[in-house]
């Protein structure tokens, strides 16, 4: 695509602007956290039974018949018989079982006996986890101790279908949920108020003016010394020391109304999808930048020798290569000192870049000092 355009929000095309008008106020709780009020991931390892022969191949996946030894075995059947007859657990030929990991989140302030939902994802080479059941899997977190079961059906959104080789299917067929699936037998203890009700408030993107703006309004609607600041990111908050009034001073605060400050000015180059991205505070400076495209052809044919006198009357292939060269002319623009973000844009179009190009001369004016701002590569 040679021409950009730009506009509030444009989507396929390489070049991406959001343009953002003056900010406006947000809760307070879109812009921070309470420290300590957190999730916690969970995970287990298990088995789902009652596939329609689209389970794990065991003789790729010798952990899926080893599970299935160890359950059974617990469950008091013994499978040592069968090495009497020359046969042994290792050589179960199972289609209806899928060894899969299964994980979930242990949400604050979760007691136990309420239900949380988890994720099923197939561990081995099984085609399909659709109308499988989940076996009892313990979910363990980060210290090893068990805080939910899971068990159920598991809940699949793609469709597959084959026959004769031909194959098709939509969404993954591999990984699935269970909702509620899963009941918690363990709580994490959650402390948000230290001694004297004391609480710490966290920003999501560090920034000292949004602070200073959070800790006027707090103490705007609660009285002076209620926030302090202590860096560009947390805020400690004196809050009621009755667990009871806290609940609704939280609630107040949360939804306090503010107008963060302006983000600083940064560009962000995806180099897997060509993808930039720039905010309106990004500026340039006088700059000339000279842009050409340099194109290589190979044209490859296949030439017949005829028999000759030296080569034994058999004839001889040889490849032959053409292989042209052709730069486009560069021209050479002059970009002026404080541009906006449409001159950018506009500066951007008149060179008519395509998107790698266009990473190469972001990556450039930001060595050479023009750009004005924060590049990231992601």
């Amino acid at each position: 695509m040679r021409a950009l355009r730009l506009a509030l929000v444009l989507v396929g095309a390489p070049l991406a602007l959001a343009m953002a008008g003056t900010a406006h106020a947000e809760r307070l709780k879109d812009l921070v956290q309470i420290q300590g009020v957190r999730d916690n991931p969970l995970i287990g390892y298990g088995l789902v039974v009652g596939l329609d022969g689209t389970g794990d191949q065991t003789t790729q996946t010798p952990f899926t018949t080893q599970t299935l030894t160890n359950m059974l075995a617990n469950l008091g059947i013994s499978l040592n018989n069968g090495q009497a007859n020359g046969g042994s657990a290792s050589n179960m030929q199972l289609k209806n079982v899928a060894a899969v990991m299964v994980t979930a989140v242990l949400p604050p302030f979760a007691r136990p006996g309420e239900a949380i939902d988890v994720t099923v994802s197939s561990l081995g080479n099984a085609k399909s986890l659709r109308g499988g059941t989940l076996l009892l899997t313990p979910l363990k977190g980060a210290d090893g101790q068990v805080y939910a079961l899971a068990q159920g059906n598991v809940a699949i959104g793609g469709a597959g279908a084959s026959a004769n080789g031909s194959k098709v299917q939509v969404n993954q067929l591999a990984a699935g949920r269970i909702a509620s699936g899963a009941i918690i037998e363990r709580s994490v203890p959650t402390q948000v108020a230290q001694a004297g009700g004391m609480m710490q408030m966290e920003l999501n993107d560090m920034d000292y003016d949004t602070t200073q703006r959070i800790v006027a309004a707090v103490n705007n609607a609660f009285g002076q010394g209620t926030a302090l600041p202590l860096d560009g990111r947390t805020i400690q908050v004196r809050a009621p020391v009755d667990p009871g009034q806290q609940v609704a001073f939280m609630a107040q605060l949360e939804n306090i109304d503010v107008r963060p400050a302006q983000a600083a000015a940064k560009v962000i180059l995806n180099a897997r999808t060509g993808s930039i991205v720039m905010n309106q505070m990004v500026t340039l400076q006088s700059c000339a930048v000279a842009h050409g495209n340099l194109s290589v052809v190979i044209n490859t044919q296949t030439a017949v020798s005829q028999p000759g006198a030296f080569s034994n009357g058999t004839t001889v292939a040889a490849q032959q290569s053409q292989i042209q060269l052709k730069q486009e002319n560069g021209s050479l623009k002059l970009v002026n000192a404080g541009a906006n973000l449409a001159e950018v844009v506009k500066a951007l179009n008149a060179l008519g870049a395509t998107p790698a190009d266009l990473m190469s001369i972001l990556q450039a004016m930001k060595a050479a000092g023009a750009l004005r701002a924060d590049l990231e590569i992601i």
